[in-house]
């Protein structure tokens, strides 16, 4: 008989969730169903991985009022990559028998296999695909999966269809986000370096630039396509009919970010821009059969760090020669 799991993944961002999707592949090896309990703003990503059975939501209930609906399920076993006393808690209230976790922190003994996450040995260089697959190994369970795998439905591409027939788009073209998590929550974000980088990217490759982001990212965007006559789609896609417009498009360059992590596991030729020194590319770089990074080269201030940067001048003084070569690499590999 089938022993269900519960993947445990309510924290970060959507490139996070995704990521740890791994682990649902991983846990498959002796488990099924798999089901995953995220966030609410994470639930239309994670339904779109074909190895998650069912996306339960935490919505900040109380624990063990959470609990009480995991507990008739019958779970075998639950894997939490994103540790905080709240989701260690939830899976001892409800009763699953083996729970796998972060070791070294207060709430470590409520998991019944603690794993030392790979940093706290001095390993900064292991993606943090490897590091969360260190949970399910702890189990007995891995895969041979390289990157997360992401699925777009037939009305994803629809709609994806639709708003290029909205703006008079037609292949080939190519696709730049330019904010991150922390854009809406900063005063300042230069665009000198990505009007710089538009241009170039017209210039060199002779297609359209659409200008992806989410609702509050368009004042960005807008102000961009009017300097550059790029086509801003900020606001106009669900992280599905992104996911369709991005296996449509010729190219995807992004700053690190969770559409960064959709495009790659699409299989879009994907950069991604990791422009400040204390960015850690190779843990969270793209996974994807087809993708590059383009590391910083501005000189930051000592131990900058990308939610209390003043003026973000690494972005204001993009590598634009690099991003637009890195990007010509891809393209001539895949002709290969």
């Amino acid at each position: 008989m089938s022993v269900p799991a519960l993947l445990i993944c309510a924290g970060g961002g959507i490139g996070d969730s995704l990521v740890a999707s791994l682990c649902a592949g991983a846990l498959r090896r002796k488990f099924s169903p798999v089901d995953a309990l995220t966030l609410p703003g994470h639930r239309e990503t994670l339904q779109h991985v074909p190895d998650i059975d069912e996306v339960l939501i935490d919505g900040g209930e109380a624990p063990a009022r959470v609990a009480k609906q995991l507990r008739g399920r019958g779970y075998g076993a639950a894997l939490v990559t994103w540790a905080t006393r709240r989701t260690a808690e939830i899976p001892l209230i409800a009763d699953i028998p083996i729970r796998v976790g972060q070791a070294r922190r207060l709430y470590s003994r409520f998991f019944t296999h603690r794993v030392v996450v790979r940093s706290e040995r001095g390993d900064v260089m292991s993606h943090w695909s490897q590091v969360l697959l260190d949970y399910a190994r702890a189990i007995g369970c891995d895969t041979n999966q390289p990157y997360p795998r992401f699925e777009a439905t037939d009305a994803d591409t629809l709609d994806a269809e639709q708003l290029l027939r909205r703006h008079d788009i037609r292949a080939p073209f190519s696709i730049l986000h330019v904010t991150c998590a922390v854009t809406a929550k900063r005063p300042y974000w230069p665009l000198e370096g990505w009007k710089s980088l538009i241009d170039a990217l017209q210039a060199r490759f002779s297609r359209p630039v659409l200008l992806s982001g989410a609702p509050p990212d368009v004042a960005i965007t807008t102000s961009l396509a009017h300097a550059t006559g790029a086509v801003s789609i900020a606001g106009q896609t669900s992280i599905g009919s992104f996911a369709a417009l991005a296996r449509r498009a010729s190219f995807f360059v992004v700053m690190h970010s969770g559409p960064m992590h959709v495009a790659a596991a699409v299989g879009t030729p994907t950069v991604g821009i990791f422009p400040l020194q204390a960015d850690f590319p190779d843990r969270w770089a793209p996974l994807g059969p087809r993708v590059a990074v383009v590391r910083a080269s501005f000189r930051c201030r000592p131990r900058e760090r990308i939610e209390m940067c003043p003026d973000y001048q690494c972005i204001a003084n993009l590598d634009v020669p690099r991003v637009v070569a890195a990007v010509d690499g891809l393209l001539q590999s895949s002709v290969a």
